[in-house]
């Protein structure tokens, strides 16, 4: 590998090293490296402990857990300049471990690790609602049957770990292994500014990997949740039939042009670009919100604190205190009111699609004067 010089028109070699000639070691390097910089395995991890070791009778420990886009766990295993004969065996066994936790353990698992090592002001539900894309963590299933995941990291790999990962990829079993190679310029004076690092998939090779894995997920895939999942859509759409109609004849005419969905939240925009009144349908929960969605985070946040400043004003003509998000790591805001019930009794229906007529209706009684004196350009 060589560096490209365009003002002298030449290049100058970028020579690959070994992990230990640089001085890096595993747990304090290359391990926080890829915890703070997961998406270096060319998708969207979400770290969920590092360390892990909260498995009954046994002291080990795995490097790092995660979860990806699709709730399963991954394991991932780290090795410095040699990945020894017994990595796959190692891994095998931490997904083995893990394959029994369920979601409230999940939960616990990332809150432990949020609080320790990123802040303890995160919500690990709401982190991981975030990072899913979904609501609420019933619409979604973790750590489903043995989807478990490994990825193996070393700078390089004996000849009987390829073997066996590439037999448990022929068996269904997901494994990546990535070579990651350190290379530094100035040899002589090697600075921070003359490291690098490449981060390189070996197996499965990448041009096969997407079918690899879709025949897998296919083969994997559980029934369970396939009902579960298109129980709930027959359910919402129920609800909507039903709540629509009434919500229309109403005084409250932002979800005219809506339809009947099969999704938890209905919106209808309002007063500025970007800013919607919603209702969410779940399972145990009922929202009525004001979400700040505009394309521009900076937007949702100017019009959030131009209302929250008359908070009081709201909160007296809605008639009871909302909860007010302003959520700084997010792009979006909202302000919302709750009612717990159980989204599966349908004798209820009536009762709460009327009060959610009446809520919506004070609503925006509440925060209509507020957006009328607003004079934000969008």
């Amino acid at each position: 590998m060589f560096k490209i010089d365009k003002v002298l028109n030449r290049i100058s070699p970028i020579e690959s090293k070994s992990f230990a000639e640089l001085g890096f070691r595993e747990r304090d390097h290359l391990q926080e490296w890829l915890a703070n910089q997961p998406d270096a395995f060319g998708e969207d991890l979400l770290i969920i402990q590092k360390e892990f070791a909260g498995f009954e009778d046994t002291r080990e420990r795995l490097d790092l857990l995660a979860l990806d886009k699709d709730g399963n766990l991954v394991v991932i295993e780290n090795k410095l300049d040699d990945s020894g004969r017994d990595v796959t065996w190692q891994a095998l066994k931490y997904a083995s471990y893990c394959s029994s936790l369920n979601k409230k353990q999940i939960l616990k698992i990332y809150q432990d690790y949020l609080d320790r090592h990123i802040t303890s002001e995160f919500v690990a539900s709401e982190s991981l609602c975030e990072f899913l894309g979904v609501l609420d963590l019933d619409e979604i299933v973790l750590n489903s049957g043995n989807t478990q995941r490994l990825i193996l990291v070393a700078a390089n790999y004996r000849k009987e770990v390829t073997s066996t990962a590439l037999w448990l990829l022929s068996h269904g079993i997901q494994v990546q292994c990535f070579k990651v190679t350190p290379y530094a310029m100035n040899l002589d004076n090697v600075s921070n500014k003359d490291l690098f690092l490449n981060v390189e998939q070996i197996v499965p090779p990448l041009e096969v990997e997407e079918l690899m894995i879709s025949m897998s997920e296919k083969n994997n895939e559980e029934k369970s949740t396939r009902k579960e999942i298109k129980n709930r859509h027959i359910v919402r759409s129920e609800f909507w039939a039903q709540a629509l109609p009434e919500i229309k004849k109403s005084n409250f005419n932002f979800f005219d042009n809506q339809s009947i969905t099969n999704n938890a939240r209905i919106r209808g925009k309002a007063y500025h670009a970007g800013v919607y009144y919603g209702v969410t349908f779940l399972q145990k929960q009922i929202r009525i919100e004001v979400i700040f969605k505009h394309s521009n985070e900076e937007v949702n946040k100017k019009l959030f604190d131009a209302l929250i400043t008359q908070k009081d004003t709201i909160e007296d003509v809605y008639g009871s205190s909302l909860e007010w998000h302003r959520k700084d790591d997010q792009k979006a805001s909202r302000i919302q009111d709750n009612y717990d019930f159980d989204g599966l009794d349908k004798d209820k229906w009536s009762e709460v699609i009327q009060m959610i007529i009446v809520k919506l209706e004070l609503f925006e009684r509440a925060v209509a004067p507020c957006f009328e004196k607003l004079k934000v350009s969008m």
